[in-house]
């Protein structure tokens, strides 16, 4: 068992512009919404391999007939607890009856076998980890979701958003085709883990080859300073509250396209100004244990719940207002044909 991690606080390079994905003609602008579907486990406490409960799982019919309703179809990115418990299976297994429901890959290190490594931190990172480690645990995860769904996953996310150098040919090697792990904007070497500050929010072509596409979690900067991006958001993180004093004055905000801790009014801005600059994906994301009062510090009781719902409800009625049609994990995987 090693004690560390191989590798830590990775930077993902900007991709070359020839690397961006061209989208069909016919794809028009689009959303999606991928879920971190995982374990219970206490966000405030260290992580340990004995938090795999899923009873949160239980929710998530009631949720998904929410968005289907409303002609939102979801992508499930489904760990190793969930991937191998017969409850989670069976609720997860009824989703997928609908033909869009779309099942993928989250990777919790820390829950998935083998169990070669010293639960930390910066283990928590899949990227950090020996490559013939991550690419085994890759294997177990991909082989349990076949098993319990039916399907060979082609789209990934890693938890923690743990990508590093070597994890993309990993994937490619495993017939992954889509990665959804860089959070634009976001930097996570604080923790050991990866930097995405020089990644924006447009698709490109990432792996051996070209042979994947990246489709970065959606991050807009807003307010009358929001040329400056990441770099002035940054800078203003070294300055006693000045994050909090420039987003008072409207000068600038980082918005990520999440329910979780992004008010509706600043994701409203977001959106209009992500659709202004063009964007054709915008990626939503939250995590499935969040619709269950008490799961995750997003969601501790039934008002907080009401507004996820009303969160998502404005951003909805903005998103059909500019024509912004929703996309199912299957439609991305076909647009990359």
């Amino acid at each position: 068992m090693s004690a560390t991690a191989v590798q830590t606080a990775y930077r993902h390079a900007a991709p070359d512009p020839a690397d961006r994905f061209a989208w069909p003609s016919d794809f028009g602008t689009r959303f999606a919404v991928c879920i971190d579907t995982e374990e219970e486990f206490d966000w405030d406490s260290p992580l340990s391999r004995d938090s795999c409960g899923v009873s949160a799982i239980d929710a998530l019919p009631d949720m998904h007939r929410w968005f289907a309703a409303r002609g939102v179809p979801l992508t499930y990115l489904v760990d190793h607890p969930v991937a191998t418990t017969p409850s989670s299976i069976a609720v997860l297994r009824q989703l997928m009856a609908d033909g869009v429901t779309t099942i993928g890959t989250h990777l919790h290190p820390w829950v998935t076998p083998p169990f070669d490594e010293i639960v930390s931190p910066e283990t928590s990172f899949a990227g950090n980890l020996d490559p013939a480690l991550e690419g085994a645990k890759l294997d177990v995860i991909g082989a349990a979701i076949t098993q319990a769904f039916g399907v060979k996953p082609q789209i990934y996310r890693a938890g923690r958003y743990g990508l590093g150098p070597r994890s993309l040919g990993l994937l490619a090697k495993r017939g992954y085709r889509i990665d959804s792990s860089m959070r634009s904007g976001y930097c996570y070497t604080g923790q050991g883990g990866p930097d995405f500050r020089a990644i924006d929010n447009h698709a490109f072509r990432c792996g051996p080859e070209g042979a994947m596409v990246q489709l970065p979690l959606t991050t807009i900067y807003t307010g009358m300073l929001a040329g400056g991006g990441a770099r002035l958001h940054d800078a203003l993180g070294r300055v006693p509250k000045g994050r909090g004093l420039a987003s008072r004055l409207g000068l600038l905000d980082r918005v990520a396209l999440t329910p979780e801790e992004m008010p509706l009014d600043a994701a409203l801005t977001a959106i209009r100004a992500a659709l202004d600059q063009g964007l054709t994906l915008l990626n939503f994301s939250f995590h499935s244990p969040t619709i269950v009062p008490g799961h995750t510090p997003y969601v501790r009781n039934a008002r907080d719940l009401a507004a996820f719902y009303a969160w998502w409800e404005g951003v909805l009625a903005l998103l059909s207002a500019r024509g912004v049609r929703p996309a199912s994990g299957h439609a991305l995987l076909a647009a990359l044909a």
